[in-house]
């Protein structure tokens, strides 16, 4: 009995082992993406601008309205990276 005994100690060693090593891989990068995001945030002007040159049809009024639609939707996660204007 005292194999199965060490057998369980070492599985549930190694188990907890597992789950805290990938806690701190969660952790951490969950801390690098708020930190990049506060410190590092992305221009959104120049990516309007560039949305605003690619579209012929659509205005840039329009196309503001539309990333800032977008963005307030999504919180900021999503992007707007093409415009067409659909049939």
């Amino acid at each position: 009995m005292s194999d199965f005994g060490f057998a369980l100690q070492l599985m549930g060693i190694g188990m907890i082992t597992v789950f805290i090593i990938l806690s701190l891989v969660v952790l951490i990068g969950n801390l690098i993406i708020r930190f990049v995001n506060k410190y590092l945030p992305e221009e959104v002007s120049k990516k309007v601008e560039k949305i605003a040159e690619q579209t012929t049809a659509l205005n840039r009024k329009k196309v503001a309205v539309i990333v800032s639609a977008v963005k307030t939707v999504t919180e900021g996660k999503g992007h707007v990276t093409k415009i067409e204007k659909m049939s």
